[in-house]
């Protein structure tokens, strides 16, 4: 079904929805009113055409059963570690937000390099046969490391590279614009997996005190909801955001390390996962967080050709 057979669209809203990156059925049922009136449009031409496109694709309740098929359609990529992958349940889920939170040098960057390498192997080897989307935000992202994970999985690195679309965020404002442009990228390149590395940096940077908490957690509330919605759902993509940590004061005893962003992040991560360093290249992964496993611990290396066991 195209955009234009939607009750209310004519050739003119049409186009307007387009060239703001609503093309398809999908995405215009899971925006808001106010995004779309945020196009152009009236608040009741915008709800007539939200409504027309949820009732398109039944978007109302199922059985359990149903959902249980939906569910045979999420993907899963390997990390190149089989402990790492039996921590995630068998691999990174698509249509989910995975958080990894650590100090530097605790292993989340080299990671979300390999996950960019490994969304390209074929399906029976535990990739998506798909292209990523890194937004960088620390400037991190190094393509010759790119090229030694690639040779490592037998593949072709100058190719591997030409499948990353790679793209620097220089403050929050920013950081949104491009997520918004990925979810228009991934609908027409086969995009599978989305890196934010990291997530709050910017948004650390430029709210500084309890005065502007309140305009930073309403601003990435926003932002992880685009996440979700507009990436891993609606493309059924991978989404790895990295994030920052702080010693929490508050903590007497225990590891006072805690991930910058609050509940907000907390809330709309499915997965969070807490890396340290361990002894060498061994670095530690902790599952913190999950709607289906239990939490748990394993130990993976960091090596020239990636991640591996340890």
């Amino acid at each position: 079904m195209e955009i234009e057979e939607l009750e209310g669209v004519g050739k003119a809203i049409a186009e307007k929805l387009k060239e703001a990156g609503y093309s398809s059925i999908e995405a215009i049922a899971t925006a808001s009113i106010g995004q779309l009136k945020d196009v152009g449009l009236g608040d009741a031409v915008a709800t007539k055409i939200i409504n027309s496109a949820r009732d398109s694709l039944k978007m109302g309740f199922e059985s359990g059963l149903d959902f249980l098929e939906k569910r045979k359609q999420v993907g899963k990529l390997t990390t190149g570690s089989k402990e790492l992958d039996k921590l995630f349940g068998g691999g990174i889920e698509t249509q989910a937000i995975t958080e990894l939170f650590g100090k530097f040098g605790s292993g989340k960057t080299q990671i979300a390099h390999q996950l960019a390498v490994n969304v390209q192997l074929p399906k029976d080897k535990g990739g998506l046969n798909g292209n990523a989307i890194y937004i960088d935000t620390e400037n991190t992202f190094r393509p010759e490391r790119i090229q030694q994970m690639a040779e490592a999985a037998g593949l072709d690195p100058k190719k591997v590279l030409k499948n990353i679309q790679v793209a620097r965020a220089y403050n929050s404002d920013h950081q949104m614009l491009l997520a918004e442009k990925a979810s228009e990228i991934a609908g027409q390149n086969s995009v599978k997996l989305v890196v934010i590395d990291s997530l709050t940096a910017h948004f650390r940077a430029e709210y500084t005190g309890r005065g502007t908490l309140a305009d930073r957690q309403q601003k990435l509330n926003r932002h992880m909801h685009v996440l979700q919605r507009k990436i891993a759902d609606l493309h059924n993509a991978v989404v790895l955001v990295t994030n920052q940590v702080m010693a929490n004061p508050t903590i007497m005893f225990g590891d006072p390390t805690s991930p910058i962003g609050g509940n907000i992040v907390g809330h709309h991560s499915t997965f969070r996962v807490y890396l340290r360093k361990s002894k060498g290249n061994k670095r530690i992964a902790h599952l913190i967080d999950s709607p289906s496993l239990p939490e748990s611990e394993c130990v993976f290396e960091v090596t020239t050709g990636g991640i591996i066991d340890a």
